[in-house]
């Protein structure tokens, strides 16, 4: 039985990840900025899983003292993390870079990058201490250095994660300390909506595009979870949208009708919060 922590993990691929892990009889740390999500989602999975199963803290990545605080709360009350999977992150309004405000690049740096940052430096030298451990860090848009206008800043934040990643795997090599990646894909969250004029044009060649190499977070996350839980060594990369199934999906488009957003209206999807 293993110890997870996952940041941002009262919703989308976070919470999905979370579940995944207690229906395999593991131990799970809930996190959000929000006390009050964490009580909820912490309560909702203590009736399904038992209570000695799940505990939780608001924890604001962007602050070292925060994540900290998380990794004592796991291990006050399980004893030891096996696992951290930094998942927590936002994502902006696809706008040119020009058109983005000082505010928001600074947002999203300190919550895609930094925040990675500093866990990463806290997590190691904890985890070393401890004798043991795996960190996850959770790719995106540009992790493998492709590029779209609008999303300069997002996809810089993720390409920055990839170096640093492959960076802390060399420095961890001989230890029991592993640096590993989680690659979920296109998973249709409020992050992959919450960035698009759902009446613009870009949504419309998006929204076909996302319906043939997109999935669920009820999909994509046991997968995810089977693959950390299956992983033992540092370097590991865990990734749901492979090249090859990527190339049959286009190639079976014509035959697979799909359509992942129909529960969705241009009202309730353009007023759901970006980050997870």
């Amino acid at each position: 039985m293993k110890t997870i922590v996952i940041t941002g993990s009262t919703k989308g691929i976070g919470k999905g990840l979370a579940e995944n892990f207690l229906k395999r009889g593991h131990k799970v740390v809930i996190s959000s900025r929000k006390q009050a999500g964490v009580n909820q989602t912490v309560q909702a999975f203590a009736q399904q899983f038992g209570s000695d199963k799940v505990t939780g803290l608001a924890c604001d990545v962007t602050q070292p003292n925060d994540l900290s605080a998380l990794w004592q709360h796991a291990k006050d009350h399980f004893g030891k993390v096996d696992v951290w999977v930094n998942n927590a992150g936002m994502s902006l309004k696809r706008r040119h870079l020009a058109e983005q405000s000082d505010s928001e690049l600074a947002a999203i740096v300190a919550t895609n990058f930094s925040s990675i940052l500093f866990a990463n430096k806290m997590l190691v030298a904890n985890m070393l201490r401890q004798g043991s451990g795996q960190i996850w860090n959770m790719e995106g848009f540009g992790s493998n250095g492709a590029t779209q206008p609008g999303m300069a800043a997002y996809g810089a934040t993720k390409y920055a994660l990839t170096y640093l990643t492959k960076s802390l795997q060399k420095e961890v090599k001989g230890t029991p300390v592993q640096v590993n990646t989680l690659s979920p894909g296109i998973v249709v969250t409020d992050l992959l909506i919450g960035d698009y004029d759902l009446d613009s044009p870009e949504w419309l060649k998006a929204r076909k595009i996302f319906n043939i190499l997109g999935d669920t977070v009820e999909t994509v996350t046991p997968w995810l979870v089977d693959g950390v839980l299956k992983a033992n060594k540092s370097g590991a990369k865990v990734a749901w949208l492979t090249g090859g199934k990527a190339f049959v999906r286009f190639l079976t488009a014509g035959f697979n009708k799909r359509d992942l957003f129909s529960h969705l209206s241009s009202d309730n999807a353009q007023s759901t919060s970006p980050s997870h």
